[in-house]
C-alpha cells in the first residue's frame, strides 16, 4: 500500500485501516522523513527494536519489584504536559514520553538507551505519558502500551490512562504549535492517523487485561473535582491535595515548583519555542478554532476522528460516574449526541 498518492484519498485508506485495527500497518514501509526519519523501516520492526531495549532493564525483574504505573496515552496536544505536571506535584516521579524517545533514537539509528524504571521499594507509584504524533507516521501509529508489556512490565501493575480533546481544538494546537516543524498537510494527516489510533491501543489494553480509565481534557473545565475523581478511580484518593491541582508555583516563579517531572534527551528538533504554556495550576485552555478551514473541519467528521472522540465523552462519563448534568456542562453537544 503506497499512502503517498491524492492526499485525500490515500488519508481515508489508512484511516479505515485504522479503524479496522488492520494487521497490515505493522507491515507498511515507512520512508525516511527529514532529521525526523533518516531510513525506511515498518511499524513492526520499530517495535521489535525499542521493546528488545527497555527489555534490557525489565527482563531480569521480579514483578514486585516495578512500581504501579498509571500510564496516560493519547494524541498528541491533549494537555498530557499539564497532567504529568500534576501528577508529579503529587510527589511522585512523573515521567515525559520516555517510550516516544527510544522511537525517535531508533527511527535515526542513535544507539538506544533503556527506561530505567525505579524499584518499587523506592517508589511504589510512577506516572508517565506517551503521546501519538505528530511528525511521522511511524510515531503516529506506535503503541507504547504493547512496548511496555512486551519487554515485560507486569500486566497487573499497569493502569492505562487514555486521554482525548476536542477534535478542532487540538488539530488547531498542532497547527499552530506544530507548523514550523512539518507542513499543514502533513500535520493533519498525521493527527488522524494519531487520533484513530488511540482506539488500537485501549483495545490492546482491554485484550491484556490492563484496568483502563478514559480521562478526556475538557473535564479540566472543573478541574479540582474532576481530578479528584480520577484519584479516587486510580487508588490514589491518599495522594491527592488540592494544592496539587490549584498551586503550581509561587508568585514570581516561572516554572512548577516541587513537580517531580523527568524528561528524556531529545534531539535539538524537537525543542519546539513555546510549545508548552506555563501556568500556576491545573485548569482547561480554551484553544480557538476559528482558523481551521472547512475542508479540514469535513476530514475530522469524514475520516471518523469525530465520531472517536464521541466514544471518548461517552467512556469517560461512564468511567468517572459523571452525571448527566455534569456531562452536558463539561462537553455540551458532544455529549448529547454521544449519548
Amino acid at each position: 500500500m503506497n499512502i503517498d498518492g491524492t492526499f485525500p484519498d490515500s488519508l481515508q485508506r489508512i484511516a479505515d485501516l485504522i479503524r479496522q485495527q488492520h494487521g497490515s500497518l505493522d507491515t507498511l514501509p515507512l520512508s525516511p522523513v527529514g532529521e525526523f526519519q533518516t531510513r525506511t523501516v515498518t511499524l513492526e520492526s520499530l517495535m521489535r527494536e525499542v521493546t528488545g531495549c527497555l527489555a534490557e532493564n525489565f527482563r531480569h525483574r521480579p514483578a514486585q519489584d516495578f512500581p504501579m504505573l498509571y500510564f496516560a496515552c493519547g494524541k498528541a496536544r491533549v494537555g498530557s504536559t499539564a497532567l504529568s505536571n500534576l501528577f508529579g506535584m503529587t510527589g511522585m516521579p512523573s515521567y515525559y514520553q520516555p517510550l516516544k524517545a527510544i522511537l525517535r533514537d531508533t527511527l535515526v539509528g542513535r544507539p538506544l538507551t533503556p527506561w530505567i524504571v525505579p524499584s518499587a521499594t523506592d517508589e511504589p507509584h510512577i506516572f508517565s505519558k506517551e503521546t501519538i504524533g505528530p511528525y511521522v507516521l511511524a510515531e503516529s501509529l506506535f503503541n507504547p502500551l504493547q512496548l511496555l508489556i512486551e519487554a515485560g512490565y507486569p500486566r497487573h501493575r499497569l493502569h492505562l490512562i487514555m486521554l482525548d480533546r476536542e477534535p478542532a481544538s487540538s488539530l488547531a494546537s498542532w497547527l499552530d504549535k506544530l507548523i514550523s516543524r512539518a507542513p499543514a498537510d502533513v500535520l493533519l494527516r498525521h493527527y488522524v492517523v494519531a487520533a484513530l489510533s488511540a482506539a488500537r491501543i485501549s483495545s490492546y489494553a482491554e485484550r491484556q487485561g490492563v484496568p483502563v480509565t478514559h480521562y478526556v481534557y475538557e473535564v479540566s473545565k472543573e478541574a479540582l473535582s474532576s481530578v479528584r475523581v480520577l484519584f479516587d478511580r486510580l487508588g490514589l484518593s491518599g495522594s491527592f491535595t488540592e494544592n496539587a491541582v490549584t498551586s503550581w508555583r509561587e508568585p514570581g516563579q516561572m516554572e512548577a515548583n516541587n513537580a517531580r517531572v523527568i524528561f528524556p534527551s531529545e534531539a535539538a528538533i524537537y525543542k519546539v519555542p513555546n510549545l508548552h504554556t506555563s501556568d500556576s495550576a491545573y485548569r482547561y485552555q480554551r484553544r480557538a478554532t476559528a482558523s481551521l478551514s472547512e475542508a479540514q473541519l469535513e476530514t475530522l467528521e469524514r475520516c471518523g476522528v469525530n465520531e472517536s472522540y464521541r466514544t471518548s465523552v461517552a467512556a469517560c462519563a461512564r468511567d468517572l460516574g459523571l452525571n448527566t448534568a455534569m456531562s452536558a456542562r463539561l462537553f455540551g453537544d458532544w455529549f448529547a449526541a454521544a449519548a
